[in-house]
């Protein structure tokens, strides 16, 4: 078992270093070049600026049984299709049974915005989600490691 991290944008990057070497499992932080990520405790692989690169490098280098950090449900959705086991940022795992409602929310919500309608954003990160995360991640490694 691996972790990557899809670390653009992603506010859990060292909860989720600090627990995979708690776990002595390799961790791998993907980014792009508008973005850089050293952190102390993982691998960076850094990928050309472009729609999905990050995405498409990340797929490539799952195999089955690994874990991916994403909020992406597109990529979570290609992980699933790889074996892995995606997990957001909020601690929801993806699974076949919720991804497709998922991404038809997506869809919809794209659809809105496309004419010319206005969608909430989200709420300010709190300390409990990332407490939520957090759990949800040791419970996934405990079960599926």
């Amino acid at each position: 078992m691996q972790i990557f991290i899809d670390a653009d944008g992603c506010p859990v990057v060292d909860i989720t270093i600090r627990i995979a070497a708690r776990f002595g499992i390799p961790c791998t932080v993907l980014c792009d070049t508008a973005h850089v990520f050293e952190r102390e405790g993982a691998a960076t692989v850094t990928v050309e600026k472009g729609a999905d690169s990050v995405d498409f490098k990340l797929v490539n280098l799952l195999k089955s049984g690994d874990i991916a950090v994403t909020q992406d449900y597109g990529l979570a959705a290609m992980c699933l299709a790889r074996g892995a086991y995606p997990i957001s940022q909020n601690g929801l795992v993806f699974t076949d049974r919720n991804i497709d409602q998922l991404l038809f929310s997506r869809y919809v919500s794209k659809k809105v915005r496309r004419a010319g309608g206005r969608l909430k954003g989200p709420a300010k990160r709190t300390p409990e989600q990332d407490t939520a995360f957090e759990a949800a991640l040791i419970r996934l490694i405990t079960e599926k490691g």
